[in-house]
């Protein structure tokens, strides 16, 4: 019956991934995937028999859900949609740290358990009839699913910090080597560790020793040092990523506490647990490439800790701007036969999806043709603005990607940015010395009028100047995105 449990929990996982890749089925598939979870959770505590017997401490284990659950539903309703990001980072953090403890009882129960009456292969099954078949096999995986874990959790907690604002940007000379070094070293200590469990630890076993007296030693030691090191390496690793990188390292950090996840499967020769690990492992590596493509970045990069801090910015006189108003802002829009939304993070900040909405539909009254165009790193997770724009119930087909706004942008009338900025940034294609050249971006330049719509002049989340914002074409509109757009429809009515 528990196989048959965790069969049906792999394939709604399956199932609800697929739902997840339309708006339309979106949510159902979220909770086809839950209820297959559900189901899983409640077969593992009432059905799942270790050496004959059931779970115990049914109050503990409900406890925590009782109190993961609560917690759980209050972030998730309170959340704000500028919040989202950190949540996103925060949660999957959580999952990072739980893999590493998960490696970390199950080393030190493999490492102590004494021979139960000299009965050596009573006690080699007590360990190992759960997963891998050897003590070593075993040791490894606990070991990837320790050093994994912990990375992502590290990384996580740090860009959960950036992103709210209370951890800056940190970079110091020479910090390539000093991160190879650190995951180095953390590496050869786990290639140790197993060894030393092979040649000393099974033996040992065999022979009828207590393990403790190896707990004590060099083995216990090396396996904490292996998660120090590992701390270490994820807070080196995200410290100096730069801010208009930061979706794709949330992806990455994603696709860790997957493949950790994986780790527990096998640990626990747990088939829904796995299945679990290497969906997310998997769809965050590929979205993970895809982003990086997107950004025309190196992949390795990310994994040296290099990622957006290559190089830095030179500051240049971009001579004067021109401010639009909001009557002149709404002629031009209301007479425009085809406009294009451009959304980013001022968009979430002023929560001004919905009135963004209400101008799209007044424009399409007129007869103006209205779409929206997506950079893939918008805002500060992937899919970002697409969560923000289907929360406001903007039809999906008018979202287009970066590629097919760059085909639409020169036969468009106007361009209408609200709140993004290195996105539309032209110096990522023609500054070399710009942190974010060779960037794709959505060329909003092309269009016959450009109006950007900003709180006031201040650099975007890379800290650098916005060529496009002097540009003879583009007119800038200050002021709170909610607040402008609420004018913007107001004045149109009345051209």
């Amino acid at each position: 019956m528990l196989s048959i449990i965790y069969l049906i929990g792999s394939v709604t996982f399956i199932i609800g991934l697929k739902m997840l890749s339309h708006p339309a089925t979106a949510r159902k598939g979220n909770l086809v995937a839950a209820g297959g979870m559900t189901l899983a959770i409640l077969g593992t505590i009432f059905l799942y028999r270790h050496n004959g017997e059931r779970l115990h401490n049914y109050g503990w284990i409900f406890a925590g859900l009782l109190i993961g659950g609560i917690i759980g539903v209050l972030a998730a309703r309170k959340v704000k949609m500028t919040a989202m990001p950190e949540m996103v980072s925060l949660f999957n953090g959580m999952g990072g740290a739980c893999a590493a403890l998960i490696s970390v009882v199950e080393f030190n129960h493999m490492i102590t358990v004494p021979p139960a009456g000299g009965i050596i292969p009573a006690v080699i099954n007590a360990i190992t009839d759960t997963g891998p078949a050897s003590l070593s096999g075993r040791t490894l995986i606990i070991l990837l699913g320790l050093i994994i874990g912990t990375v992502s959790f590290a990384g996580s907690m740090i860009a959960w910090g950036k992103l709210n604002g209370r951890i800056r940007d940190f970079a110091f000379g020479g910090q390539h080597i000093v991160n190879l070094l650190v995951l180095g070293v953390s590496l050869a200590a786990a290639v140790y560790l197993v060894a030393a469990i092979d040649r000393h630890v099974q033996p040992a076993l065999t022979a009828g020793l207590e393990l403790r007296l190896h707990a004590d030693g060099i083995i216990r030691w090396l396996f904490y040092l292996v998660l120090l090191l590992s701390v270490v390496y994820g807070v080196l690793f995200v410290m100096p990523i730069g801010g208009a990188d930061m979706p794709v390292v949330i992806s990455l950090l994603n696709s860790f506490t997957g493949v950790a996840a994986a780790c527990g499967g096998f640990l626990y020769n747990n088939p829904v647990m796995l299945t679990g690990g290497i969906l997310v492992g998997s769809a965050g590596t590929i979205l993970t490439i895809l982003m990086c493509r997107a950004m025309n970045r190196s992949l390795k990069n990310v994994l040296i800790g290099s990622f957006g801090s290559v190089k830095t910015g030179v500051a240049k006189e971009q001579g004067q701007y021109k401010a639009i108003s909001i009557a002149d802002a709404a002629v031009v829009l209301g007479y425009a036969q085809k406009v294009i939304i451009v959304p980013g993070y001022g968009l979430a900040v002023a929560q001004a999806q919905h009135a963004c909405h209400e101008l799209e539909k007044l424009l399409e009254d007129r007869g103006v043709s209205v779409q929206y165009a997506i950079h893939p790193v918008a805002g500060r997770m992937p899919g970002h603005m697409n969560v923000l724009l289907a929360e406001a119930d903007v039809p999906y087909e008018k979202l287009q990607e970066m590629e097919q706004a760059n085909e639409a942008f020169p036969t468009t009338d106007a361009v209408l940015v609200l709140g993004a900025n290195d996105v539309v940034n032209p110096a990522a294609k023609h500054d070399p010395d710009s942190p974010i050249y060779g960037m794709p971006i959505l060329e909003v330049e092309q269009a016959r009028m450009v109006i950007v719509n900003k709180r006031s002049m201040k650099p975007g989340y890379a800290g650098i100047e916005n060529d496009l914002f002097f540009q003879p074409k583009t007119s800038m509109l200050f002021g709170d995105a909610r607040e402008v757009l609420q004018q913007l429809i107001a004045e149109i009515k009345q051209v």
